[in-house]
């Protein structure tokens, strides 16, 4: 299976709040073939829709206008969704005991898309 057909009809939550790079990376995932929710650039809607919605796996930018995405993470790891953190601080910035996977702001939406394929193998 390549890249592209494990991405094919997965539903995937983007939560980002700087518009350039949700939009670059929205745009990499529609061209996979997935189906994005999102752009969420805030901390509540975003945790409604990981309370409520189906998702094969989310991709959440750690820090939102100032609130800290972490009840989303936990929330998804929860319901066993898949995701992965994105944050300019490294695993640094994560709450003490927690083994999330980050990604490092600036990324490239290519390298996301890889790490994503990787996870939902």
């Amino acid at each position: 299976m390549t890249g592209a057909d494990a991405l094919r009809d997965k539903r995937v939550l983007l939560v980002e709040d700087q518009f350039i790079i949700a939009l670059a990376l929205e745009r990499e995932l529609k061209r996979s073939g997935c189906i994005v929710t999102g752009p969420v650039g805030r901390l509540q809607p975003a945790l409604d829709l990981a309370t409520n919605e189906a998702f094969d796996f989310a991709v959440l930018d750690v820090n939102l206008s100032g609130e800290k995405v972490f009840p989303v993470a936990e929330m998804l790891e929860k319901r066993g969704i898949g995701f992965i953190l994105a944050t300019g601080y490294g695993e640094g910035g994560l709450p003490p005991g927690r083994q999330w996977p980050v990604v490092s702001k600036p990324y490239d939406p290519k390298a996301v898309l890889a790490l994503i394929v990787a996870a939902l193998a």
